[in-house]
């Protein structure tokens, strides 16, 4: 289990973070990054869960640039969605880079993946391009399609639902297209957040293939960073 803390952008902003240790030495370093909820309970066992595959994971809160300690119960997208368009991009991908560096612990050869989910997945898809990672994993982000001009420096993995009513396949494809080394997968029948547990969305054997491809894709982009 983790624990919350505190860490410092570089503009100075304190946010807190939910942060998971693995057990023995980190063979990596992941920064998960919410959805519009905050940090959520599922969000947190994500994290715990990196931390189980031997990774010292932080999930820094997005929206206490806004609001502190925001979290939100998944039928008030309304409200999440309101926090996320008072946010301005670069202070964001500064909290991610203060998570990536807390995560590092002062440690420049240890490998960092960015791993992020709705919201979050764009988010990652963003950090992929501006910061220095090994990989980046985006669940069904739904702004990566309209952000094709940022083209991600580190291997990245994006994954999409099939039923997803807030990415239309179409946008499915203009990702493909766009980054034709990247690995894209879509999972037939499922929805926008099928990943999460705790949403009415969720499908078991679409998250359980994700999560698995998700775990072998940093074993393998970590193993050769």
């Amino acid at each position: 289990m983790g624990e919350l803390t505190t860490i410092t952008a570089a503009d100075g902003h304190r946010l807190s973070a939910y942060v998971a240790e693995p057990k023995g030495a980190p063979a990596g370093a992941v920064v998960v990054v919410q959805e519009i909820f905050g940090l959520t309970p599922w969000i947190r066992r994500v994290v715990d869960a990196q931390a189980a595959e031997g990774y010292r994971a932080v999930a820094p809160a997005m929206f206490d640039r806004v609001e502190r300690d925001v979290v939100l119960p998944y039928s008030d997208a309304q409200k999440g969605r309101a926090y996320m368009q008072k946010l301005e991009w670069p202070n964001t991908l500064a909290d991610v880079a203060a998570a990536a560096s807390f995560a590092a612990a002062g440690d420049s050869g240890i490998p960092l993946g960015v791993l992020g989910y709705c919201w979050g997945g764009t988010v990652a898809h963003l950090a992929a391009a501006k910061l220095e990672l090994a990989a980046a994993v985006a669940y069904y982000g739904t702004g990566v399609a309209r952000m094709l001009d940022r083209r991600p420096r580190c291997r990245v993995m994006y994954h999409f639902g099939a039923n997803d009513h807030a990415i239309p396949l179409a946008d499915v494809d203009a990702v493909w297209r766009a980054f034709p080394d990247a690995a894209v997968h879509v999972y037939p029948g499922a929805g926008h957040g099928f990943a999460c547990e705790d949403r009415p969305s969720y499908d078991a054997d679409a998250a359980a293939l994700a999560d698995e491809r998700t775990r072998e894709f940093l074993r393998e982009a970590f193993a050769d960073f």
